[in-house]
């Protein structure tokens, strides 16, 4: 692990690489899983508060399961926050291209300038996953089968994950945090690296 202030960073998001590949994928991460995306308890009234600008952008079984469910709810098995699911599949966020392609509606709402908010910052990280204590932030690789064609197509292009993850790292601690962390990166390059 690197230490750089309060934050823990694993190793493999210096050594891993990273790409997503959504033409084969077609964006499995927003359909598989037992739960919604994890949200940050300050991106709830966000959620609340653009809901009815993104619905237009929404399926009208993302818009149904909103409705009865909210626009977030927990996770059962642990209290935390994560965004709905249209039946136990895919996130009620979720659009599908004419491909069969996930797309965010909330994140098409902000391409298109309705709302100012990108998407939930657990969705922009990832495969990073952050976790939260009361004295320190872990940000680690969360490896996951449906993803293996990303990672193959990181390795062909040689994108380590905190350079795919550029700018949803600076969204969240800052350029100065991703200076430091890409000076750790070629540090731990030098000493461990191939």
């Amino acid at each position: 692990m690197i230490q750089i202030d309060d934050k823990l960073i694993s190793e493999d998001i210096f050594s891993e690489e990273f790409v997503c590949n959504l033409t084969k994928c077609k964006g499995a991460c927003c359909v598989e899983g037992d739960v919604g995306a994890p949200l940050d308890k300050n991106e709830l009234e966000i959620l609340e508060n653009i809901f009815d600008k993104i619905k237009p952008y929404l399926t009208p079984e993302g818009i149904k399961a909103v409705e009865e469910i909210g626009t977030w709810t927990t996770d059962p098995m642990d209290g935390m926050y994560v965004t709905p699911m249209v039946e136990d599949r895919e996130c009620a966020y979720v659009t599908f291209d004419e491909k069969g392609i996930t797309k965010c509606g909330i994140e098409k709402a902000y391409e298109d300038g309705a709302v100012d908010w990108q998407k939930p910052i657990s969705c922009h990280l990832y495969p990073i996953r952050v976790t939260e204590y009361s004295t320190f932030t872990a940000l680690n690789y969360h490896e996951w089968d449906v993803c293996n064609d990303a990672c193959a197509l990181g390795k062909e292009l040689q994108v380590p994950i905190y350079k795919f993850l550029k700018t949803p790292l600076i969204r969240k601690y800052g350029e100065e945090f991703y200076g430091v962390l890409t000076g750790a990166a070629e540090e731990w390059k030098k000493e461990y690296g191939s």
